[in-house]
């Protein structure tokens, strides 16, 4: 009797489809990450080419943050009821042709507006796909290869986007940072149609319409204010009336959630002091890393002096940490438990930031310590990214890990948007303080508009102000050196405060 021939049970279309699909959700993980990444290298060019100036270019990287949070809990919904599939299609479309006016944009306006309607698609397109991920891969083994794989991608997107945008100014137009998301746009559509199954839930809540306008309404207004209020004054009445205008729509939210059946932030979630002391590291996270990355290409060319691809290699220091280090983070969390690795990884950062800073004030910086410091940077964050994700879902019950993925989300952009204005006001005044002890009394009442030349790093023609370009650099090195200090506080005490609640959840 021949022996027994075993009968693969796997059908190899289905494979083969899954394979697809996994591809077409890693380009959108990729072109999500590489809009984060590569647009701030640009912006010195931006500055130039376009004449936009410091409040612009903190436009340009918020506008795409602001319009991710306000799309992020609506899309869940909107996905789940209408197909997740077929919102991930529609945002792709949005995505594609919003790329394509950016890279077609003739004035900062423009490209700003462009900016937004491009995070609204990348913000939808960010909550679809893991809806389409878990549908699509329903074997546990399977799912958690699937997830590694996208976790990989998104990591190559957000650590290498630095130097992707640093070579296509070198060989290109700053254009094609936009650009080349049309072509990568149309390929991912392609792969969806033939990969992708369609998926609902038909017991998903309703849309919450009041909550997720006066959440945007407060953080707009707040960034705003910051943003705006350097150069008009903080305390005139129009930057008085956003002020006012953010808190009123923050303390309507809560309202709003707290009175409403099925809320978008269930406030109960806070009690739980674990979640509480993982949510402190993706807050930190976006209080001093990410921000700073807007302002790090500035301070090398034209605080240092880096030309475009130099300064893109000392970014890949500063990212390419979150990439090479989760592995290591994920272990260290098993083995040690994530309410030791969060603090540690948010001082870590702390301790680079700190680094960078002292680096700084030397006369001539070196460029090892500046680049040491940089990666000691992306190594906190990477210690405490993945157990900070891991831990605000794992501690709650699972009927409301969806709910508590969104919470941490929207702390994390909001967290973004604030403190890219933020950092950029404690660098304005840096570049004051400095400019002070340099320029004479007579030109005081000009010293805003000199710090936003000097902060957009326009050095020249500042002479007839009594300012040389050296004096320039210097006073913006000096503001860097402040947001640097700024950052390396903010994490270390929000480390702290992340201790002091997994200690009380004991």
């Amino acid at each position: 009797m021949p022996p027994a021939v075993a009968v693969s049970t796997v059908n190899p279309t289905s494979t083969a489809r899954n394979a697809l699909a996994l591809t077409a959700v890693c380009l959108v993980a990729l072109m999500f990450g590489l809009e984060i990444s590569s647009v701030p290298v640009i912006l010195p060019t931006l500055e130039q080419q376009l004449g936009s100036g410091f409040q612009d270019a903190q436009w340009i990287m918020n506008a795409y943050t602001l319009a991710c949070t306000s799309v992020l809990m609506a899309a869940g919904t909107l996905a789940d009821r209408f197909g997740r599939r077929r919102m991930l299609v529609l945002c792709l479309w949005l995505f594609g042709l919003a790329s394509l006016a950016c890279g077609l944009a003739e004035d900062a306006s423009l490209l700003i507006a462009a900016r937004f309607v491009q995070g609204v698609g990348a913000g939808a397109m960010m909550i679809c796909q893991f809806a389409i991920l878990s549908h699509q891969f329903r074997e546990p083994a399977a799912r958690a290869r699937a997830f590694a794989v996208w976790g990989v991608i998104a990591g190559l997107g957000l650590g290498f986007g630095p130097m992707v945008g640093a070579l296509i100014l070198a060989v290109a137009d700053w254009r094609w940072v936009f650009l080349v998301h049309v072509p990568l746009t149309l390929l991912t559509l392609a792969l969806l149609h033939v990969s992708v199954q369609e998926s609902r839930d038909p017991a998903s809540h309703r849309l919450d319409i009041a909550g997720m306008f006066t959440l945007t309404l407060s953080v707009f207004a707040l960034v705003y204010f910051i943003t705006q209020g350097a150069e008009n004054g903080f305390g005139t009445p129009p930057m008085r009336g956003w002020a006012g205008l953010s808190l009123a729509a923050l303390l309507l939210f809560i309202l709003i959630e707290r009175r409403s059946a099925h809320p978008m932030f269930d406030f109960s979630v806070f009690r739980i002091q674990r979640f509480n002391g993982a949510l402190m590291g993706s807050i930190g996270m976006n209080f001093s890393f990410w921000p700073f990355m807007i302002y790090l290409p500035l301070y090398f060319q034209a605080g240092l002096g880096y030309d475009t691809l130099t300064t893109g290699g000392a970014l890949l220091a500063y990212t390419l940490p979150t990439l090479l280090v989760p592995p290591l983070a994920e272990r260290l969390a098993l083995r040690y438990g994530a309410e030791r690795i969060i603090p540690l990884g948010l001082g870590v950062m702390g301790t680079g930031f700190m680094a960078m800073a002292a680096a700084n004030g030397a006369t001539h910086p070196s460029i090892v310590l500046v680049l040491f410091s940089c990666a000691m940077a992306g190594v906190g964050l990477a210690l405490t990214n993945s157990p900070t994700t891991n831990t605000t879902t794992g501690s709650v019950s699972a009927d409301r890990a969806g709910m508590a993925s969104g919470i941490d989300l929207s702390a994390r952009l909001i967290t973004l948007a604030v403190n890219i204005a933020l950092m950029g006001l404690v660098l304005l005044l840096g570049i004051g303080h400095q400019l002070a002890a340099v320029l004479p009394a007579t030109t005081a009442p000009d010293w805003p508009a000199i710090s936003q030349y000097v902060a957009a790093g326009k050095l020249e023609g500042l002479a007839s102000m009594g300012l040389t370009r050296p004096d320039a650099q210097a006073a913006l090195r000096h503001g860097a050196g402040w947001a640097m200090l700024f950052a390396g506080i903010g994490a270390c005490g929000l480390a702290l405060l992340s201790r002091y609640f997994f200690r009380r959840g004991r």
